[in-house]
Order: C-alpha cells, then sequence, then structure tokens
C-alpha cells in the first residue's frame, strides 16, 4: 500500500528513455514484478541504466517490502559505483515511496511456470546475466547487446 503521505517527486527523466553512451550510471530506472511458482510468489526488482538497457542491478524476494527494493538499489551501487550523482526513475509504487522490465515477462515468464522459487530464481540469473545483458540485441542500440553497448561508449 502506498504511503498517503509520501511526498510526490519531480519527474527528473522527464520521460525521456533514450540511449546515451555518453549518460552511462546516470538515469536509472526501477521496476518490480513478480513470477508465479508452485511456491507462491517471487518478486522480482530491477534497476536498468537507461543509458544502455543493461540491467545493473537485481534482486528476488518471496516478499514485496521496501527492503526488496532498497536492497536492489544497494547492489547496484555496489556492482556499477557509479562516479556521480544518478537519477532515478520509478513508477512510485509503494516499494519506492517507503513494464519496464516486460521484456522478461514476455521472452522468459509466461513461456513456462516453475515449481519452486530457486528454480525461478536461476532461470532469471541465467536470463539476465547470460542472455539479455549480453546477447540479447536492441534497435535502439544499434542492434547491440546492452554489454557491448558500454563496451563501445567507454
Amino acid at each position: 500500500m502506498p504511503d498517503p503521505h509520501a511526498q510526490t517527486r519531480p519527474d527528473l527523466v522527464r520521460r525521456d528513455f533514450r540511449p546515451d553512451p555518453a549518460a552511462l550510471d546516470t538515469r536509472w530506472c526501477g521496476d518490480i514484478t513478480y513470477i508465479a511458482t508452485g511456491e507462491g510468489r517471487l518478486h522480482l526488482a530491477t534497476v536498468i541504466d537507461i543509458a544502455s538497457r543493461r540491467v545493473a542491478g537485481w534482486a528476488t524476494a518471496d516478499h514485496l517490502g521496501t527492503s526488496l527494493a532498497a536492497d536492489t538499489l544497494k547492489a547496484t551501487c555496489h556492482q556499477r559505483q557509479p562516479e556521480g550523482t544518478v537519477v532515478f526513475h520509478s513508477d512510485h509504487g509503494s516499494q519506492y515511496t517507503s513494464q519496464v522490465f516486460a521484456t522478461l515477462k514476455n521472452e522468459l515468464v509466461s513461456q513456462r511456470r516453475w515449481h519452486s522459487r530457486s528454480v525461478a530464481r536461476s532461470a532469471i540469473f541465467d536470463y539476465i546475466e547470460g542472455w539479455y545483458n549480453t546477447r540479447r540485441l536492441h534497435s535502439s542500440l544499434g542492434y547491440q547487446s546492452p554489454a557491448e553497448y558500454e563496451t563501445t561508449a567507454a
């Protein structure tokens, strides 16, 4: 449940989600979704670098608490170690005030159901780290993967 007293924040990204090789680790966006398993829902939080479309950080949990969003942002900062200010954009859901990642739903989740959270977590890892970030081509990135785009931007 969103905090009814949470302060509304301005849209600092201004709905500009175009890639920009000069802007790595300056604009991130996040989303939370769930994957149905035989053990119940597995919630997935992601942080995507808007500049490269790379899933810069992600975490899973069996709950939809604020700590899932916080843990994901902490892990992303630890992994990426941005040097300057980073603007974080979200849909202002309850996790961020107390269908950026629709691709995963379309390409992985809608195709099957997992019997356990650990099997789903393993499939998500393989998808993000073994396919999406390293091999999935994006037309908006000149038909490069996010990892390749970041390498050429450096």
